[in-house]
């Protein structure tokens, strides 16, 4: 006879699925960091496993934070969300102080901390969506109040907007306008008011882009990049031309070409190039049915949470990671104009693969709350 289920066990924390997906990213990006590193480390720092090394380190780090913060209530997160808001400004106002801001490519956006850059921007949009759902979950019987349930949170994102304008970071100031209307949307706040806010933005972010020289380029070169082969159409071109040699198979990991010094931040911005080039149609299959996976799991547990805040919690940090991924992919393959962001779980960088980690940590614990309630 089989006994049921005893009502007083402990939840499970992990999601199986959603494990599976962000380890195999993971384990996929310290492979393809590796490839696509060596040759500008061992230039850089006599060394070809440099950033295989840190990779490796912060991929460790990144599991202990997964699994910490699967294991913290979020409800912990609506008592702490002020205090989670104010220092993550405070973070991202923290770049122009000397000694403490580092600028790399005409853009001031990491803290340094010892031998340790942070990149501030990652925490603050963890944290712009922790707001989001507390403010928006609260508000509930009022979303239809303008002046409640929409001009709260737009004025939130132009408060973090100016900090990030002044890096200059164009392009987190539209995904953390993305997001703010995604989590808007769910929350229910009515279209009108959504549309409206998209008649005032767009025409501004049109303004913004046209402006700016180095915007203005960055888009003229995206329209037709093989019109300015050896300037703004370089990385555009020099992507594409990875996919292009991949072909169905790959040349094999570690036998891709444009590594070599043709393509920019080859670990970073553009391993989805590289992917492309070494693991061929297939491999990027591989990666878009992860991350497929990892989306899937992310609508579902948040359709399936009854507590307001979580399900707004678990909606927006799926939000987040599937505009990070699309618009690195869409930049990649020359759909999008060039935008420096990191590819989630496989690129590069501690910042991102930590913040990412700890927000999947979250999500599980949102769907361990529904299956305990289940």
């Amino acid at each position: 006879m089989t006994r049921a289920p005893s009502k007083t066990a402990a939840p499970a924390h992990y999601d199986v699925q959603l494990l599976f997906a962000v380890l195999f990213l993971v384990g996929i990006g310290i492979v393809m960091v590796y490839s696509a590193s060596s040759a500008v480390a061992m230039k850089k720092f006599g060394s070809d496993t440099f950033f295989l090394k840190r990779q490796a380190l912060f991929s460790g780090l990144g599991i202990v934070a997964l699994v910490l913060f699967s294991h913290l209530p979020f409800r912990l997160y609506r008592a702490l969300t002020y205090p989670i808001l104010f220092l993550a400004l405070a973070l991202l106002l923290a770049v122009h102080v000397p000694g403490l801001g580092v600028s790399a490519g005409g853009s001031l956006r990491w803290l340094r901390f010892g031998s340790v850059n942070f990149q501030p921007v990652e925490a603050a949009r963890l944290a712009m969506i922790t707001y989001l759902a507390y403010s928006l979950s609260k508000k509930q019987e009022l979303l239809s109040d303008f002046s409640i349930g929409f001009i709260p949170h737009v004025l939130i994102l132009l408060i973090f907007s100016v900090p990030l304008m002044l890096q200059p970071d164009f392009g987190s100031v539209v995904i953390f306008a993305a997001l703010t209307w995604l989590m808007m949307f769910v929350a229910g706040v009515p279209t009108r008011h959504l549309m409206t806010a998209l008649l005032v933005i767009l025409p501004a972010t049109y303004m913004l882009m046209v402006n700016a020289t180095y915007r203005l380029k960055r888009l003229i070169s995206f329209l037709d990049p093989w019109d300015y082969p050896a300037k703004e159409g370089y990385q555009i071109i020099h992507a594409l031309m990875a996919f292009g040699t991949g072909g169905l198979w790959g040349t094999g990991i570690g036998k891709g070409y444009q590594k070599l010094f043709y393509l920019p931040e080859p670990h970073t911005d553009f391993i989805f190039a590289v992917i492309g080039e070494e693991l061929g149609f297939w491999g990027v299959m591989l990666i878009l049915g992860l991350y497929a996976v990892l989306l899937w799991r992310g609508i579902r547990i948040a359709a399936s949470c009854s507590d307001t805040f979580g399900m707004l919690m678990a909606a927006g940090i799926t939000f987040a990671l599937a505009l990070q991924f699309s618009i690195n992919m869409g930049v990649c393959l020359g759909l999008l104009p060039t935008k420096g962001l990191t590819l989630p779980f496989l690129s590069y960088g501690g910042s991102s693969l930590l913040i990412n980690m700890a927000a999947v940590g979250i999500l599980m614990n949102v769907g361990a709350h529904h299956a305990k309630r289940a």
